[in-house]
């Protein structure tokens, strides 16, 4: 069974820094590309960045230069560094995994995702 559980959301001030962190499980996440997403309250749901099988990285313009991912096959892991964090990243952040080559601005191809975690900024 898939299984993607986040980690590291939190309330922190604007200007300061989150990690956050998602484990899998179930399956090979080399196999996948793999991508963070964010919905606001009120708002649909958006691709934040992504790393397709080969490691190329994408990410939203509004994220651009302040967030990094990356991945750790080894470890199962995908990850999203987040500096100089605004009120506008205020958002439930989920990881998901879809089709190869693929990235965050193709939602429809993420078919497993994780239940989320929240990052507030004030």
């Amino acid at each position: 069974q898939v299984q993607l559980v986040e980690s590291g959301g939190g309330s922190v001030q604007a200007g300061e820094s989150l990690r956050l962190s998602c484990e899998a499980s179930g399956y090979l996440i080399s196999r996948y590309s793999m991508g963070w997403f964010r919905q606001a309250p009120g708002k649909e749901r958006e691709g934040v960045a992504s790393i397709d099988g080969d490691g190329h990285t994408g990410y939203a313009s509004s994220v651009k230069g302040r967030f990094t991912v990356s991945r750790d096959n080894a470890r199962q892991t995908l990850n999203l560094q987040m500096n100089g964090l605004n009120s506008d990243d205020t958002a439930m952040y989920y990881c998901a995994a879809g089709a190869f080559y693929t990235d965050y601005q193709h939602l429809s191809d993420f078919k497993y995702w994780g239940q989320g975690t929240q990052v507030t900024v004030s």
